[in-house]
């Protein structure tokens, strides 16, 4: 795969807003989705519910809250950091806490008794979810390979020299010279809470604003894409049947969980 962008006429480009303006990648198809993981909730819950209620437990919350709140860290994660300038001047590397509503469970808690049936109900669950499938050698195999197939990327001259440009103009504006964009988004100075944000300070912001800036000046975000492109393609190549196992097992999961949901849902 030959990942090319072009620049046309005079006018500069604009640069990503999103990172769905990028477009997909090669090992997309191989991965599990959002969509993926809110229908696996949804069967998840309904068959614990009924797990539970053969135990004795009629009624069980689909979204049920533990017997005592535990404490709750969000771990935060970017392909390629902040990319939309408007988010960069409002909140900085963190985001509109009114667009992220409070994850915690919905349901009323579980009783003692409850909760004492859940876990294995739990387990029975994934054990149905997951029939048919190769847990340890084919389920998201692709998610398996990511870590080498970044070390790749890492290691990409071209990525490489566009962080390098990107670094320098970031500098030149006053701000602390990073080695790539992921270490300005995740830099401790920014303070992130138990949730994620940050505190979204003057500082912040204007760092965010300076990253922004270059990335969109220098296409830092689309090299970076085509870098990640080029990397997938060539380690579905070498190893293309465990990517088609994977997505045989992805397929038979997303499967099993379309049966669930029309039993059950």
């Amino acid at each position: 795969m030959v990942a090319v962008f072009c620049v046309c006429g005079s006018e500069r480009p604009q640069g990503v807003r999103t990172v769905a303006d990028l477009g997909p990648l090669p090992a997309d198809r191989y991965g599990f989705t959002s969509r993926d993981y809110q229908r696996s909730q949804r069967a998840t819950a309904l068959l614990v519910r009924q797990c539970m209620a053969r135990r004795g437990h009629p009624g069980f919350p689909l979204d049920p809250r533990y017997p005592t709140d535990p404490i709750a860290v969000t771990a935060v994660g970017t392909d390629y950091g902040v990319v939309d300038p408007a988010t960069a001047r409002r909140w900085g590397y963190g985001w509109d806490p009114a667009k992220h509503p409070d994850p915690r469970p919905e349901g009323r808690r579980m009783t003692g008794a409850e909760y004492a049936d859940w876990p294995g109900c739990e387990a029975e669950a994934d054990r149905r979810l997951m029939r048919g499938i190769d847990v340890r050698r084919d389920w998201l195999y692709a998610s398996t390979r990511g870590f080498e197939v970044d070390k790749a990327v890492k290691s990409d001259p071209r990525l490489r020299a566009a962080w390098a440009v990107w670094s320098r103009c970031v500098a030149d504006q006053g701000f602390t010279r990073y080695p790539d964009p992921a270490k300005a988004y995740t830099d401790p100075a920014w303070h992130r809470g138990s949730d994620g944000n940050t505190r979204h300070t003057q500082r912040e912001r204007d760092t965010a604003v300076a990253d922004v800036t270059c990335k969109r000046r220098h296409r830092t975000v689309e090299i970076w894409h085509a870098a990640r492109a080029r990397a997938q393609a060539a380690d579905i190549a070498r190893h293309r049947d465990r990517y088609a196992a994977g997505l045989r097992a992805l397929r038979t999961y997303r499967a099993t969980v379309a049966e669930v949901l029309r039993k059950l849902g």
